[in-house]
């Protein structure tokens, strides 16, 4: 074994990411990604009561422990593993049912299409089938008859512990030198986190380390020299009572069992139904369909939860409904029970609450009789005066083993003592940030330091900044931020510009934790060379209504503006989207009208990448006097919206729309000025008939303003024309024939003769 130590370094010959009950692993890990995937949106959608935080922290504990339980099979011991393998899947099944019941505590309070994800992963949450690898349930099982057998002739137990280890090892893969230390080295880490209470346990660990010690050499010899049969695929093993061959095929056949399950899960889903039978909210099959008062069919449960979250509208179409009635669509419900009964299909009521979850004493009763047949074991040998050092001699401490932290105690459920250090705040969450609140004593290249790994490691795990009190977070942070503008240090300021940016991006409760002088910071930092980041910074922030009057108050108004005079489009891009945030507030309005900001947009217009936020900015600002009236004076602004109705999408159109309707409804001088500067009523008329519905309403009201502006001029003008000579009013009358025609019967005139076209 003195050789050991130097093959450390060599790839372990298992190659798989978990030691042990990979396919169950993989599973809880696949899940887990998916609802930390959606967890940011979550967060965002929660209401602000006491309930709706009680469900997130209640969800974000359960990641928390299907994630140590994920690290911890990554971790620990193989043949502890292999033993508890019972342990394991009960853990797995106990997991998933507490991230359901976390995920429907959480689905009634936010957004329904929000709910629709949280439900298909319930849905697979409730699916999730957890078997163990036979052969790792033949290793364990190997295992656990060895520690249970009595004292018997020296002999007899000597070859049951080769036969039971030999077995173990070739079905776990412990088969050279390296694995057999790493695998000492794990059972030596569980070791020094079991209570002295658990005094049982210590034994059993003992006892493994006992058997590794003392048969390792046949274990690595019998390798050796079975060279030829390892090549072919096979690894055998010679003991005094029996030739036993273990091929490594067993993991191929492993993986072929889970590809037949996989092969009837995939056979079952080939009865693809058709698409009326899937609701168009959930894209479910639908087990209660309703129709709304557009025509559509809908799942009840759904489209009332769309309903009870304040729409008016229809989902599908985007029409506004009349009334919000839902009446049973018993044909299309008849046709789905005959095509589910064809095809041997149940539908599940979307409406029902799931079964309460166990308590965790009912959850874990094979826990607790594992640890009840552990206790009546019987050693074949007396541990209790066995030294580690003595169990393993060769054994020296690494570092990188340190960070190891097996706490799970699968026997006594001693999980609460135990798995305390992975509980939310994780430890490298708090260790960073008691570090971070520490900043100021350190020196300058230890904080750039601490800097760039606190923003490493809060991109790498989505839920850290949730268990960061944003309070103790920023303080710091922005006194190295000022210190390193002071130092005229870029690389320190793109580093801590970043650190904010992920924090402020995962937990965007915590703005309003910052104060005056970290956005009075932010606006110096504007014209420089992390305008990049300052800028993705105030997209973030511009999107919180609190925090937009504090961007004004800091300066930063005119600095954002100058950008659009650059060239650089990625900068006018992140630009334009902040003063769209911003320009939804009726103050930051006022002073942005002040900075005049409105000739800066019209070159934008024509962009089709950012006309259709600069179109968004021009509707908000037409809230404001000043604004209209820059509008009108600006040269070429009315003509491009104008444009925008024949080239932009239905969005595009209401909101221009939206400021003609504006201007016009203001004055009469806005009217004649909308008419003289463009052609407008061909796209007007286009508008009204192939527009969407809001913009339909809204080209005909604007129709009718210039109208009722036609109608009165002419008014006026026949009244002029009462004093002038016969020749003259009808030569007047020949010059505005055509202009009266405009709103006559002969409307028709100005309707397209071309094709519509699709609109986005």
């Amino acid at each position: 074994m003195g050789t050991d130590a130097a093959e450390v370094v060599e790839t372990p010959s298992y190659p798989s990411s978990f030691k042990v009950h990979h396919m169950m692993c993989t599973e809880l890990r696949k899940l887990v990604d998916r609802i930390i995937k959606i967890f940011p949106e979550i967060e965002a959608a929660r209401p602000r009561c006491s309930s709706g935080i009680n469900a997130l922290c209640s969800l974000n504990s359960a990641i928390d422990k299907a994630k140590l339980l994920i690290q911890y099979c990554n971790e620990s011991s193989k043949l502890y593993l292999a033993m508890t393998t019972d342990v394991i899947v009960s853990r797995c099944q106990k997991s998933t049912n507490l991230l359901e019941q976390g995920l429907c505590q959480i689905q009634s309070m936010v957004p329904v299409m929000l709910a629709v994800k949280i439900s298909q992963i319930v849905d697979d949450l409730r699916a999730a089938n957890f078997i163990p690898d036979k052969f790792e349930e033949e290793a364990g099982k190997a295992v656990r008859e060895l520690l249970q057998r009595g004292a018997a002739a020296s002999d007899s137990m000597e070859y049951a512990e080769m036969r039971a280890l030999q077995t173990a090892a070739s079905r776990l893969h412990i088969t050279s030198s390296t694995a057999i230390l790493i695998e000492k080295r794990s059972i030596r880490k569980l070791l020094e986190k079991v209570s002295d209470t658990n005094q049982q346990k210590k034994k059993i660990l003992k006892y493994l380390l006992y058997l590794l010690k003392k048969y390792a050499n046949l274990i690595i010899g019998e390798q050796t020299v079975n060279t030829s049969d390892q090549n072919e695929g096979a690894f055998a093993v010679n003991n005094p009572g029996t030739n036993f061959i273990r091929t490594h095929s067993v993991n191929v056949e492993s993986h072929v069992e889970y590809k037949r399950y996989d092969a009837q899960a995939d056979k079952l889903s080939r009865a693809i139904p058709p698409e009326e039978f899937n609701c168009p909210i959930s894209s479910r099959l639908m087990y209660d369909p309703v129709v709304i008062a557009s025509g559509q069919t809908f799942e009840r449960f759904w489209i009332q939860k769309w309903f009870d979250d304040g729409n008016d509208t229809c989902p599908k179409t985007e029409m506004k409904l009349d009334d919000l009635s839902l009446t049973p669509n018993a044909v299309m419900k008849d046709l789905i029970s005959k095509w589910c009964m064809e095809y041997r299909i149940t539908i599940q009521d979307p409406s029902m609450q799931p079964n309460m979850l166990q308590s965790l004493e009912n959850s874990s009763t094979s826990i607790a009789s594992f640890g009840s047949s552990i206790n009546d074991l019987r050693f074949p040998v007396d541990l209790s005066n066995i030294s580690l050092g003595s169990l393993d001699t060769s054994y020296t401490s690494d570092g990188s083993y340190n960070k190891i932290a097996d706490g799970l105690s699968l026997i006594r459920e001693q999980t609460s003592d135990d798995l305390s250090r992975y509980q939310s705040p994780s430890n490298a969450s708090r260790m960073y940030l008691e570090s971070l609140s520490s900043l100021a004593e350190l020196d300058w290249e230890s904080k750039c330091k601490m800097v760039e790994d606190m923003k490493t490691h809060l991109k790498c795990d989505d839920l850290a900044c949730l268990s960061m009190s944003s309070k103790n977070f920023f303080e710091p942070l922005i006194n190295f931020l000022s210190s390193a503008h002071d130092l005229h240090d870029i690389r320190a300021q793109r580093a801590g510009l970043q650190l904010l940016f992920t924090f402020l991006s995962k937990k965007r409760s915590g703005t309003e934790y910052l104060n005056e002088d970290a956005y009075s910071l932010l606006s110096l930092f504007l014209a420089s060379e992390v305008t990049k980041e300052v800028l993705d910074i105030m997209q973030v922030l511009s999107g919180h209504s609190s925090c937009r009057s504090k961007i004004a108050a800091s300066g930063a108004l005119l600095s954002i503006l100058n950008i659009l005079d650059s060239n650089i489009t990625d900068f006018q891009e992140r630009v334009i989207k902040i003063l769209r945030n911003l320009s939804s507030s009726t103050n930051v309005c006022s002073t942005l009208v002040s900075l005049e900001c409105i000739p800066k947009f019209v070159p934008f217009l024509q962009d089709t990448t950012l006309a259709r936020h600069c179109i968004a900015v021009l509707r908000n600002l037409c809230s404001n006097q000043e604004a209209r009236a820059s509008i009108t004076q600006t040269s070429g602004c009315i003509s491009s919206i104008a444009i925008l109705l024949e080239t932009g999408s239905y969005e595009d159109q209401e909101h221009a729309l939206a400021i003609l309707l504006a201007l016009c409804s203001q004055r009469v001088e806005y009217c004649h000025l909308v008419m003289d500067e463009c052609d407008i009523f061909p796209a007007l008329f286009d508008v009204s008939v192939n527009g969407s519905e809001k913009g339909k309403a809204s080209a005909l009201e604007l129709l009718r303003l210039l109208r009722d502006t036609n109608c009165d001029d002419d008014e006026q003008e026949c009244f002029q024309s009462d004093n002038v000579t016969s020749e003259d009013a009808n030569n007047y009358s020949k010059d505005k024939k055509s202009h009266k025609s405009l709103f006559g019967v002969k409307l028709s005139m100005f309707s397209r003769s071309s094709k519509p076209k699709k609109k986005k």
